[in-house]
């Protein structure tokens, strides 16, 4: 599992002028089984995605395809764990 944190390099206008094509980007990887939960961070200076994949390197491809990163518009930390313990409800995230 994955916790990758977006950091906005650009204005939020340059934000909002890609957005669209941002969720439409998030709604795929859904689609596709990549990504579980993803949201704005407060304040609004980037976002947060869970993601699950079979490698760093897979998730760093799957970032290639955000319009985000396409034009420069957010930095990305990616951050690999090993989920041990959840709430009953997320039993399906543990390893």
């Amino acid at each position: 599992m994955f916790i990758i944190s977006l950091n906005y390099i650009k204005s939020l206008e340059e934000v909002d002028s890609l957005l669209e094509d941002h969720v439409e980007y998030l709604k795929e990887q859904y689609r596709l089984g990549n990504f579980l939960a993803s949201g704005r961070k407060v304040p609004r200076d980037g976002g947060i995605i869970l993601a699950r994949a079979v490698s760093r390197e897979e998730i760093e491809t799957i970032i290639t395809l955000d319009p985000f990163y396409r034009h420069q518009i957010a930095s990305y930390e990616i951050t690999e764990f090993n989920p041990t313990m959840t709430a009953d409800e997320l039993a399906c995230l543990k390893e």
